[in-house]
Order: structure tokens, then C-alpha cells, then sequence
């Protein structure tokens, strides 16, 4: 009974992700700037804001970061709560709005709480970074670190996934999304897996340099 209710969840969580997603996308179109570049955050709970306002969200605190640096953009969240690696490349095209300039995925935590195998999380990540690179798109692959409960070999194995792709697929890396909230109380909400309001500032601080890089090999590709 309990795995069939977890597979409910997941589903819900697909659907209402994707209702999200078609509602934003409709307003994104209406209120489309030539001259903004649009990111879309592909990711799980982490990204998604799971447990706090959309404002604290970290697409939200991006894009505002940003806008504060006098960069012109706007950032997408393609975040589902729950998703896999494998889940996300299931939903790729429609995670995906005509107008996206780059593309951020966050993806694997979850992978990692279920145990998955690291080289089937890879071969996922894999071809969404291959799908993306037909599209043209430039990529910031932030990485995840399993739980230290998984022993060892699996942390390990898990570990090296993001910087062989990265490498493999030449793409910006940012090997610890959670860098800086993890393990600390103040920082991350109750369940200890998910930053709170606080938490995501930090995360954004800390992975804003990458992201204006991200913009910087996004307007070379519009100019090529």
C-alpha cells in the first residue's frame, strides 16, 4: 500500500509540475523580452522550493540576484518535487520553453536516497545533456553528493558522476549544489535535506559566479 501511494505522490507531483509549467509558460510568452535571457532551472525539490514561498525559491532568489547585478534576465523553474534523473528526462520537452537561452540542472538527490545505481543516474543525466546540446543550449551541471549512509563505494561512485560529465559533455560544473547549507541547522528546514529561505540565499551567493558564466557562454552562442 505504501508504494502505491508514493507512486501516486510522484504522479501528482508530474501533473501539478506540469500544470505549473504550462501556466508560466503562457505568461513568460505574454510578457517575452527580446533582450532578456531566459534560464531554465531543470531540477527536483531543491530547485522546485519544496517548503517555502515562491519568493524564497531558488529560481526566484536567482533571477533577483542577478537583476541586482544588472544582468536581464528571467528564471524559469522547471523544478519537480521528487523527480529522478530519469524522471526529468522523461519530461524534458515540455520542462523546456521555446524561448530558452540556458539551462541549469540540478538533478540526483533523489537517485541517491533511493539508492539508485549511480551509472543509471548518469546515463540519464547523460542524455538530457546530449538533448540539450543538440537544442544548442549552454548547460551549468550542479552536482550532488549521496548521503554518507550509503557506504563508501556508493558515495564515491555517485560522487564522480557530475565531474565525468561535465568533462564528457563540456559543460560548466558546479560540483556541490547544497554548498554551504548542508549540515547546517540555520540554514536547511526540519527534514535536513531541504535549504530553507536563508539557505537558498546562501546557495545563490555562492553559485553566482558560475551562473554569470553561464550567461556569458549563452550570449556567445546568440552571437555565433
Amino acid at each position: 500500500m505504501m508504494k502505491c501511494q508514493n507512486v501516486r505522490v510522484r504522479l501528482l507531483g508530474a501533473v501539478l509540475g506540469a500544470l505549473w509549467l504550462g501556466v508560466a509558460g503562457v505568461s513568460s510568452a505574454v510578457h517575452a523580452d527580446q533582450d532578456e535571457t531566459v534560464i531554465v532551472v531543470l531540477g527536483d525539490s531543491l530547485t522546485a522550493g519544496y517548503g517555502l514561498p515562491i519568493e524564497q525559491s531558488f529560481p526566484a532568489q536567482l533571477e533577483t540576484a542577478l537583476r541586482k547585478r544588472g544582468h536581464k534576465v528571467r528564471v524559469v523553474n522547471a523544478g519537480v518535487s521528487g523527480d529522478t534523473a530519469a524522471a526529468a528526462l522523461r519530461r524534458l520537452d515540455w520542462a523546456l520553453s521555446g524561448d530558452t537561452d540556458a539551462v541549469i540542472l540540478e538533478l540526483g538527490g533523489n537517485d541517491a536516497l533511493q539508492g539508485l545505481p549511480p551509472e543509471a543516474t548518469k546515463a540519464a543525466l547523460s542524455d538530457i545533456l546530449k538533448r540539450l546540446e543538440a537544442e544548442g543550449l549552454p548547460v551549468l551541471l550542479a552536482g550532488m553528493e549521496a548521503p554518507r549512509n550509503m557506504g563508501k563505494e556508493y558515495v564515491s561512485a555517485f560522487g564522480a558522476i557530475y565531474s565525468d560529465l561535465a568533462a564528457r559533455h563540456s559543460v560548466l560544473l558546479y560540483p556541490f549544489f547544497l554548498k554551504g547549507a548542508a549540515l547546517n541547522a540555520g540554514l536547511m528546514q526540519k527534514d535536513g535535506i531541504h535549504p530553507n529561505g536563508k539557505g537558498v540565499t546562501v546557495i545563490v551567493d555562492n553559485i553566482l559566479s558560475k551562473v554569470e558564466a553561464l550567461l556569458v557562454a549563452s550570449q556567445a552562442n546568440g552571437d555565433g
